[in-house]
């Protein structure tokens, strides 16, 4: 059986604001049904366990997608959202492939969470992908202090400051995840316009920009774990 990790935040709190913050709801459903529908097991964990916060904003009319509506009418699903596994018992071995969502939390927790910057060094060495989409590559901060150096020259996509400034949240963050990312030393590529679907592949890694990309990001994902099989 084919098994998928999926790594959550467990973050809800925004800087200068009331606003909450946490999982983007779509970011989570989009990829978890394209590895269901594709034969996939899900295993679902987070820091700190239990339910991981949405973010309030991604449960607005607007920004339900097909696969949210899915997750409503789905109790195996939720009840498996509502008690995610702690990161520190999680071992590599027991999946294929390891996948970020994305929503704001991440950047602060998972970017520097031990556990998540040590998994995925376990990943890679193992040669199985590490996905990541929107905010969700912030986890690879955590695998840059593990192994300074990890990031210089990685290509990468992610949530850019351009659309960080379009949805009014810069200044609710500790920092802009493009620039920090560019900081280490990532070529972070993006769609020619903001809130464009946009991934890109990196050896094992595979990133997407924004919420629009999280299902593409999935589908690049099985794409490369499905080549690795055949190539066994």
């Amino acid at each position: 059986m084919k098994k998928i990790l999926m790594v959550l935040t467990s973050h809800s709190e925004m800087e200068n604001t009331d606003s909450k913050t946490g999982v983007w709801l779509g970011e989570f459903t989009d990829p978890y049904y394209e590895f269901i529908d594709a034969g996939y097991t899900v295993t679902l964990s987070s820091p700190k366990g239990g339910r991981p916060p949405v973010d309030p904003m991604s449960e607005l009319t607007e920004n339900i997608s097909a696969s949210n509506r899915r997750f409503q009418d789905d109790e195996l699903a939720k009840s498996a959202f509502s008690h995610t596994s702690p990161l520190n018992q999680i071992n590599h071995s027991d999946y294929d492939a390891v996948f970020y969502p994305g929503g704001h939390g991440p950047i602060w927790d998972l970017a520097k969470d031990n556990n998540s910057g040590i998994l995925i060094h376990d990943f890679l060495d193992a040669g199985k992908p590490v996905a990541a989409v929107c905010h969700g590559p912030a986890a690879l901060i955590s695998a840059e202090k593990q192994r300074p150096g990890f990031l210089k020259g990685k290509i990468l996509s992610a949530f850019s400051n351009t659309e960080e400034s379009m949805v009014g949240r810069s200044g609710n963050v500790p920092y802009l995840l493009q620039s920090k990312l560019e900081e280490l030393g990532v070529e972070l590529k993006t769609a020619l316009l903001p809130f464009l679907a946009h991934v890109e592949t990196d050896g094992l890694l595979i990133t997407g920009q924004n919420p629009l990309s999280a299902g593409p990001t999935a589908k690049a994902l099985i794409e490369l774990l499905e080549e690795s099989l055949q190539a066994r």
